[in-house]
């Protein structure tokens, strides 16, 4: 593991801290659960929740209770608000997200987007997994840039770690990870919308793989139009 590399993340997530109150934002992917890792040896003051939105494969529901088990914690749950959830059932139907790039959007923002504000109301630092590997569309990922969208600091603390680094830190310390790793999903959402990937395609191409490469995120990270990248702060 890169020593430096290590030493960089835990000065950002200290300097995420310092900006109290922060929290950290876990889909339980593999850079998650280094992130987890470090807060919880650090003894780090950041809250850790992840969003639930009702579709997860059973796969993330056993390392959501592998990890709440290893670290004696309880990691927050967040949820969609049951009558947005209900209206967009009633209107899209169970799986309308396939239907059409603005339905599925539609579909996230009830099932994340919203659970996200909502959990991170009040905060005034919000930690990531991002990484500027992940995909093109992150190639910009900063240590540290301004979600103008949320009114919040966002930190980074991995975004310059590459897939190798992360693997390297799991195996290291023998952390938890999820299970469908292990069968070509390297980037893990939704059951109905993500798939295993060939050899060779970007990271991301088993999430939404019936969209365009151009709309596939789900609106917590994706910036509006007018926005500019974010600048490396730190």
């Amino acid at each position: 593991m890169n020593a430096a590399r290590l030493d960089s993340a835990l000065a950002i997530l200290r300097e995420a801290e310092a900006l109290a109150p922060a929290a950290f934002s876990s889909s339980l992917g593999a850079e998650d659960m280094v992130l987890l890792d470090l807060i919880a040896g650090e003894g780090l003051a950041i809250a850790v929740f992840t969003l639930d939105t009702g579709r997860l494969p059973e796969e993330t529901h056993a390392l959501l209770r592998a990890a709440e088990a290893r670290y004696g914690r309880r990691i927050d749950t967040c949820h969609p608000d049951a009558g947005e959830l209900a209206q967009l059932l009633r209107r899209d139907g169970a799986n309308g997200f396939y239907d059409s790039v603005a339905q599925r959007k539609a579909c996230c923002e009830v099932r994340k987007v919203a659970p996200l504000r909502r959990a991170l109301a009040g905060r005034r630092a919000w930690v990531t997994g991002l990484r500027s590997q992940q995909s093109a569309e992150r190639a910009q990922v900063a240590a540290r840039s301004r979600d103008a969208a949320l009114g919040i600091e966002k930190f980074s603390p991995l975004h310059d770690w590459s897939e190798d680094e992360v693997w390297s830190y799991i195996r290291s310390r023998n952390l938890p990870y999820n299970a469908l790793h292990d069968r070509h999903y390297p980037s893990i959402g939704c059951a109905p919308c993500t798939r295993a990937i060939a050899v060779g395609e970007d990271p991301r191409a088993g999430r939404w793989w019936w969209e365009s490469r151009e709309s596939k995120e789900c609106g917590l990270h994706a910036r509006p139009r007018a926005e500019p990248a974010p600048q490396e702060l730190a």
